[in-house]
């Protein structure tokens, strides 16, 4: 790191304005790595393009940028892609401009999550400006281009390319916006799994005045749907919401009144706490579909398992650093979405922690000023816990 930039320092709102002023839509980059790698790079860290591919799925750059070479490792991870803009007219400001109108950045990404990673650039710059290249261990970011999309290409195939060279990590936190209301409310130490699933029922298609001579497969889609909705799956635990099965299409495409089809299909949802896996899940839809009877075939895509970081050193010093810059305690939560934590998990202990939500994904989405300077002190103050003298 140069002395000049240290001297200067990062701006976050500045670069959270770069950030979104890259119209970076999943899968595409539009540039926005390079305005990561121009910020990181003259603080001393070395930035590495790690770019997938896999068939049927579209190829994505992402970054991983570290600086140090021992432990302790503190990771902070976050994607830099971002969901599109919906109904263009529908936006006071325009989605890519980045601008700042009282008070507030206005932009796709402000909260989700490029405001979040801006901050964290602008903590580690102060941070290290503070305590020297000697700071006595190393500090990464692992961002991804793939968090919106279908997460194939992203943070999962970084982590294995990392583990496979032996370069790990102790503790990560993932800039989702976790906020609730205020920042510093609320912070995810867990997330519910996820798994969506296809059953297409077959019959006999007929007529419908002559129902004996056919076999309707939506009254048997509806039997199968009734058994699986029938009961709560479970009444959750101390840290998890009850699971949850929502229903999300029926769909027969048959535009005839006096025919009775041959298939009906639908899909739902499953979101699940840690008292079943997907395995269990699946075994449990499997056994109600064939008692409830009728000819079926099922598809399943799991894109989590549950899981939970037990409180401890990362979720105390995590407190106690949103304590020392908001005066807030924030709730311990496993509410909500999934993220890309539930591939760091496995890795390391890992938590959630950014700004507030409620303008994500949608029209208008912005972040006030004010919370991403607050985020970005709340940042370094878990740098400098992290790294303390004898912890």
């Amino acid at each position: 790191m140069t002395a000049g930039a240290a001297m200067a320092g990062v701006d976050p709102v500045g670069l959270a304005q770069a950030l979104i002023r890259r119209p970076s839509v999943t899968p595409r980059d539009e540039g926005v790595l390079g305005v990561l790698e121009a910020a990181l790079g003259p603080l001393g860290f070395r930035c590495e393009r790690m770019p997938f591919s896999e068939p049927g799925t579209p190829d994505v750059d992402n970054l991983y940028a570290r600086i140090g070479t021992g432990g302790p490792h503190f990771c902070f991870a976050g994607h830099s892609d971002v969901v599109p803009v919906g109904d263009l007219n529908g936006w006071s400001i325009a989605p890519f401009a980045g601008e700042v109108h009282n008070g507030t950045l206005y932009g796709r990404g402000a909260a989700d999550m490029k405001g979040a990673i801006a901050a964290f650039v602008a903590a580690a710059q102060r941070f290290l400006a503070a305590r020297g290249a000697g700071f006595g261990g190393s500090i990464s970011l692992l961002v991804t281009g793939d968090e919106e999309g279908p997460s194939i290409n992203g943070t999962r195939k970084m982590l294995d390319l990392l583990a496979g060279r032996g370069e790990g990590f102790d503790a990560c936190i993932v800039g989702e916006p976790t906020s609730e209301s205020v920042l510093g409310d609320m912070a995810k130490i867990g997330r519910r799994g996820s798994m969506n699933v296809t059953i297409e029922v077959t019959g006999v298609q007929g007529h419908v005045g002559y129902p004996h001579l056919a076999d309707n497969p939506i009254h048997a889609l509806l039997r199968m749907l009734s058994a699986l909705t029938a009961e709560p799956i479970d009444a959750g635990n101390a840290a998890f919401q009850p699971s949850s099965l929502q229903v999300t299409t029926i769909d027969v495409g048959n535009p005839a009144t006096n025919v009775i089809p041959a298939r009906a299909r639908a899909r739902f949802n499953i979101r699940f706490n840690d008292m079943h896996s997907s395995r269990t899940l699946d075994a449990w839809i499997r056994r109600t579909l064939d008692a409830a009877g009728g000819r079926y075939a099922l598809a399943v895509e799991v894109s989590g398992e549950s899981f939970l970081t037990p409180e401890g050193r990362l979720s105390a010093i995590l407190v106690e650093a949103v304590q020392e810059v908001t005066g807030r305690r924030p709730a311990l939560s496993t509410t909500g979405g999934t993220s890309d934590a539930r591939f760091i998990t496995r890795h390391a202990p890992v938590i959630d922690f950014g700004l507030v939500g409620r303008s994500m994904h949608k029209i208008d989405e912005r972040a006030p000023v004010a919370d991403i300077l607050a985020l970005s002190r709340i940042y370094e103050a878990i740098l400098r816990r992290f790294f303390a003298t004898g912890a």
